[in-house]
């Protein structure tokens, strides 16, 4: 099995001005942990939490430890992530989201 890697844009949702869209990495090694999905900010963090907490807030708001994931209206869906350094709150484009699971899927399907 090979290491699923794509590239997405996500706005970083801050109280000081706008930067724009940011690249963010999203990575999936089945070999590493099939269970697990990661988030790259280049340069500041790297984020791993649930496939399964992914998916879920895609549809609803959803929460695990120290990250939440909920819908943003119809196309968009944010990301939260809570550290001893802050909070960092990312908004993707839910359709870059939901290619990325679909692929992941494909290389390790869910198993109940």
């Amino acid at each position: 099995m090979s290491v699923i890697e794509q590239y997405a844009r996500a706005h970083v949702v801050t109280d000081a001005e706008d930067p724009g869209a940011v690249p963010v990495r999203l990575r999936y090694d089945p070999e590493d942990d099939p269970r697990s999905v990661r988030i790259d900010l280049p340069g500041t963090h790297e984020w791993t939490f649930s496939r399964s907490l992914l998916e879920r807030g895609l549809r609803a708001p959803a929460e695990s430890g120290s990250v939440r994931v909920w819908p943003c209206g119809r196309v968009q869906a944010v990301v939260e992530f809570h550290s001893d350094q802050g909070v960092d709150v990312l908004q993707f484009d839910s359709k870059a989201l939901i290619r990325f699971l679909r692929r992941t899927y494909t290389a390790v399907p869910v198993h109940n």
